[in-house]
């Protein structure tokens, strides 16, 4: 795919940053770049692990936030990169950024995370996971990570944890703010993005927009076979919008509406016979929201959402797509100081399309939860059950249970018990000569302990989980008709640290994974028994240094593991220099020893690359 540059769009970008630049440095001293030396605190606001906002220092369960600095500083990384970076979370694509992608929670296949934009349903109900590759970070607020069985708080999916894509801040007073970047990279890569956002007089606003368009690389190998490797480069071209609009009309009482909508036309490989191969993916997500204190004591949350994930292969000629419709009313009562119970009433219609005509094109559900929450002295306790009514299956219901005990002021013990399923895709259900309407959900059952350690500028944690999945859906060996055949087992340990003094902060993780297939004794393919991450930044007054390493162990491609993918180490460096006071050139060099790996056999990652970026915040 030839790379056509926006040049209009380059040039009045261009001036606008020029101005602002130029504006800001005869208005002020300059001052260095957020530094993220010393750890920040825990004071965040969080809404993925109980449905409902609270501190990040007091949520239960293994919960991490991926901040705006963090997405700003990725350059011209992917989401999917961006979040292999955190504990128990890996990636593999085909062959670059925008080709089929899959995130592994804690061992859980790509299917059973549950992926919410807004809070709103994105998974893709046809083929089951989520378009990771049609998502641009720069038009993302922060991301909030729920690790271990949620589906007694979201329902299906929410077998290895939840992922919420958050796009804008909330409603809270703040002055007007925009900002704006442009960047190029390796392989021709061009990324721009603006927005502005800000909260006055009642009202709350924000609005960000980004493209990005690259000439990419050879995505496939000849060990993908003749029917995959094709030797041409493949690019991408990328567009994504995010918007939100709310309106306090007295205290109390707020309407919001949210909308996000992406798209990107990718480049892949499907053989020689099969060129031009590309595909064009959509993902939208929209919402209106209504949140009234009804009394002193009672707040009612009145939810409308809708999502859609569009997918046309121009190769194969395939075109499949889901619409969900979500109506949410949640009502989160006050029980007394530091006690809250949630009562949820959900429905979800969903309404799949695909080019080979399903004998069934819709599934209802109806799902009713109660979310207990209790913070009393040095005692937290999250309790959860839900139950699901889906067209076809009737009831599924799961619940949850976690404790936090305050051991110390820095020492906190934590336990969790929760259950989880999976409901079967379209496809498997009705897929013309494979598909099985008669399959089961995939259940689990996941247990955790969390040990933790926070004081000033240190931290520290250690986690032990495992996960059984039993009723997993695989394919017959003969008919590749799908059946409920397989159960594995994910069980690890997670250690973490983080130390910062003076101008330097020290991190790093250690993932110990044991994904096995219960019925073969086998290793689940494409993911790996060891990760180890390690990162460094300092500041040197204007200018902040930073340094990534990531060891992953070796890894199989296909269930029998016969098929090896080597372990690989990598080793990224950043940089970040204010020019002035609202302005910064920022450096990513990822592999920067040029390692040769692979995610998945047959298919290439980029190499090493340099992205260049200019940053505009006022």
């Amino acid at each position: 795919m030839p790379v056509q540059r926006n040049q209009l769009a380059l040039a009045i970008l261009s001036l606008s940053i020029s101005c602002v630049s130029h504006a800001q440095a005869t208005s002020g001293a300059v001052a260095p770049p957020s530094s993220g030396s010393g750890i920040p605190s825990l004071d965040g606001i969080v809404v993925t692990p109980g449905r409902a906002a609270e501190s990040e220092k007091n949520v239960i369960g293994d919960v991490t936030v991926i901040d705006r600095k963090t997405l700003e500083r990725a350059g011209a990384d992917s989401v999917a990169q961006i979040l292999s970076r955190q504990p128990d979370l890996q990636f593999y694509n085909t062959g670059g950024p925008q080709t089929s992608t899959g995130i592994f929670l804690r061992g859980a296949k790509p299917a059973q995370t549950l992926v919410l934009i807004d809070g709103i349903r994105a998974n893709d109900s046809v083929a089951g996971g989520f378009n990771w590759n049609s998502l641009d970070a720069a038009t993302i607020e922060r991301i909030e990570i729920v690790r271990g069985a949620a589906s007694s708080l979201y329902g299906s999916d929410a077998i290895g944890g939840v992922i919420n894509i958050i796009t804008s801040k909330g409603g809270e007073d703040r002055p007007f703010a925009a900002h704006a970047n442009i960047g190029l990279g390796s392989h021709s890569t061009f990324k721009s993005g603006a927005g502005f956002s800000g909260a006055q007089d009642g009202w709350n606003y924000a609005f960000s927009a980004s493209m990005a368009e690259s000439s990419g690389f050879n995505s496939s190998n000849p060990d993908a076979g003749p029917y995959s490797y094709h030797d041409d480069k493949d690019g991408y071209s990328q567009h994504s919008l995010s918007g939100s609009v709310g309106y306090r009309w007295k205290p109390g009482h707020h309407v919001g509406i949210t909308a996000y909508n992406s798209y990107i036309n990718a480049d892949y490989d499907a053989g020689a016979f099969a060129h031009p191969a590309y595909s064009l993916n959509r993902q939208q997500a929209y919402s209106i929201t209504s949140t009234d204190a009804l009394t002193d004591y009672w707040e009612s949350v009145l939810r409308l959402g809708l999502s859609k994930t569009g997918y046309e292969d121009r190769a194969w000629n395939a075109i499949f797509s889901t619409l969900q419709r979500s109506f949410t009313w949640q009502n989160n009562v006050r029980l007394g100081e530091g006690q809250r119970v949630s009562a949820v009433f959900e429905r979800l219609e969903e309404r799949p399309q695909h080019s080979e005509n399903f004998d069934v094109s819709r599934r209802d559900t109806n799902s009713v939860g109660l979310i207990y929450r209790a913070d009393v002295g040095a005692h937290h306790l999250q309790a959860s059950v839900r139950n699901d009514n889906i067209t076809g299956y009737g009831n599924e219901t799961t619940g949850g249970l976690g404790y936090d005990l305050d051991v110390t002021p820095y020492w906190t013990v934590g336990v969790a018990a929760n259950t989880g399923f999976r409901a079967p895709t379209f496809s498997d259900l009705y897929y013309p000569y494979y598909g099985n309407p008669d399959l089961k959900p995939e259940k689990s059952r996941n247990v955790e302990a969390r040990v933790t350690y926070a004081k000033d500028n240190m931290r520290f944690g250690v986690t032990a989980f495992q996960n059984r999945v039993r009723d997993m859906i695989g394919s017959e060996s003969l008919t590749f008709r799908s059946i409920n055949i397989d159960e594995a087992r994910l069980r690890g340990v997670t250690l973490t640290g983080e130390y910062a003094w003076g101008n330097t902060t020290l991190g790093g993780s250690a993932d110990f994974l044991d994904p096995e297939d219960v019925n073969t004794g086998k290793q689940l393919n494409r993911r790996a028994r060891q990760v180890y991450r390690l990162n460094a930044q300092h500041a040197f007054g204007t200018l902040q240094m930073g340094a990534e390493y990531m060891f992953v162990g070796k890894r199989y491609d296909d269930t029998a593991n016969q098929i090896r993918l080597g372990g690989y180490s990598l080793m990224n460096l950043t940089a970040e220099y204010a020019l002035t006071h609202n302005a910064s050139v920022q450096v990513r060099w990822d592999n920067i020893l040029d390692k040769r790996y692979s995610n998945a056999y047959g298919y290439n990652m980029p190499g090493s690359t340099v992205f260049v970026n200019l940053a505009v915040r006022m």
